[in-house]
């Protein structure tokens, strides 16, 4: 699920008119966690969730899934990603044209949990039950997107339904250009023993931002080592006590729309802070592009898939 593939990048000026006329305008408000109990593990579990199809589902509300005018940009639920047909299976009960029937690990009403590639006990992906292609999709940002990041987190924890066993956790999604499936997915993944301990250090130096405000700033860009072989690569780093807040949207206005730059070519990673006991937590979110000097617009060089 991380090999590098090839999408056109949707012009900013779209973007930002887009998300604001869907309200992207009431900036750090975040959008907190939705509950999503788990309604099953296996095909046709979640045949009450009308997301796909239907903006408005049964019971009132908003809907998590983008509008019907936003096809175009976000993806139609008639589009043939073969990730997106795994989704269906899982929600619907529709067999992918393939025939290869995905293992449908946890769906829900926002989400469906798959294994990645290859497949093991610390590699899965999150991938919502809407029409999503990726991060450039403007509802992102919006009050009415579902809080994926905190339900990944939920699911890869040490308790969690599909726990991640590692012994350090990170959630990464790629960039418009830098994925080979146009469906949304958070990969939930292992990172490097390493890899926790240089971000534990530059805390300790002052080097991460301590609120999304200055998350941008230069003195809060650094290196860290990926995996094996991958070479240091710079991130923006931010610390946060909890992940109830919108990380697109935060992304979005402190560091996309401060500096220009195109919400499609953005990566974005979650480290939890370890070792952490009880019910607060610490996270580290880092992000990166190709405009910062060693830059880069994927999340592979800090997960461990294999």
């Amino acid at each position: 699920m991380n090999a590098i593939g090839k999408a056109d990048d949707m012009p900013r000026r779209q973007f930002v008119a887009l998300s604001g006329a869907l309200g992207a305008g009431a900036l750090l408000t975040g959008a907190g966690g939705r509950a999503s109990a788990a309604t099953g593990t296996g095909p046709g579990a979640a045949a009450c969730c009308p997301c796909p199809t239907d903006p408005n589902p049964p019971g009132g509300g908003q809907s998590p899934c983008p509008p019907n005018h936003m096809q175009g940009l976000c993806g139609s639920p008639a589009d043939t990603d073969p990730l997106w047909q795994d989704v269906q299976y899982c929600t619907q009960g529709i067999v992918p044209p393939s025939g290869q029937r995905p293992n449908c690990l946890k769906t829900t009403q926002n989400y469906v949990v798959l294994h990645g590639r290859p497949q093991n006990q610390h590699n899965y992906l999150l991938v919502p039950s809407c029409r999503i292609t990726g991060i450039e999709c403007p509802f992102l940002v919006t009050s009415g997107v579902a809080n994926y990041w905190h339900e990944a987190w939920e699911n890869a924890r040490s308790g969690g339904d599909v726990p991640v066993q590692y012994p350090y956790i990170g959630l990464g999604i790629n960039s418009q250009s830098a994925r080979r499936l146009n469906q949304l997915h958070i990969h939930m993944a292992g990172i490097r023993d390493s890899t926790q301990a240089r971000l534990q250090a530059l805390e300790a130096s002052g080097r991460i931002a301590p609120q999304p405000a200055v998350w941008g700033d230069a003195q809060y860009q650094a290196p860290v080592t990926g995996t094996q072989g991958s070479g240091d690569r710079t991130y923006r780093i931010l610390r946060l006590d909890s992940l109830t807040e919108n990380l697109f949207e935060l992304l979005y206005v402190h560091v996309v729309r401060r500096f220009s730059l195109d919400m499609a070519g953005q990566t974005l990673i979650v480290v939890p802070k370890a070792p952490q006991t009880g019910p607060t937590r610490t996270f580290y979110v880092l992000n990166s592009d190709s405009s910062l000097h060693d830059g880069t617009n994927t999340c592979d060089h800090l997960l461990v898939y294999a």
